[in-house]
């Protein structure tokens, strides 16, 4: 059965969030809305807007169509300065950890979800 946009968006966010080390407080700043807001747009609650997809692709440097593509897109298209591994030179600075991002079929696996391609395999 093939994903709707919305559980495709849901999924590529947290496939961002992953290889970026953003938390939610980070993302609902980004986005003006509280942490809780976003937790609730993630765990399918509450449905991703327009003006925040916007601001979600604008957040990850993305064009939107690239975020609305799914997660493995949307990661081949993060700028390299917005991957975890740039953040960790920051990250360590500030005396935290970061660990080994991981690709978004990982990511979807772990979610139980399957994978996306921009070609439109896996759907």
């Amino acid at each position: 059965m093939a994903m709707t946009l919305r559980e495709t968006l849901q999924l590529t966010v947290a496939a961002l969030m992953h290889a970026t080390g953003d938390s939610q407080s980070e993302l609902a700043d980004c986005l003006g809305l509280t942490q809780t807001q976003v937790s609730r747009r993630q765990a399918g609650h509450t449905a991703w807007t327009l003006d925040d997809c916007d601001k979600l692709a604008a957040h990850f440097k993305l064009p939107v169509l690239d975020l609305l593509a799914g997660p493995t897109r949307a990661c081949e298209m993060l700028p390299s300065e917005r991957r975890r591994a740039a953040r960790t030179a920051r990250t360590a600075r500030q005396g935290r950890a970061a660990a080994a991002p991981a690709d978004a079929p990982a990511v979807a696996a772990q979610l139980g979800r399957p994978s996306f391609s921009h070609d439109g395999a896996g759907r």
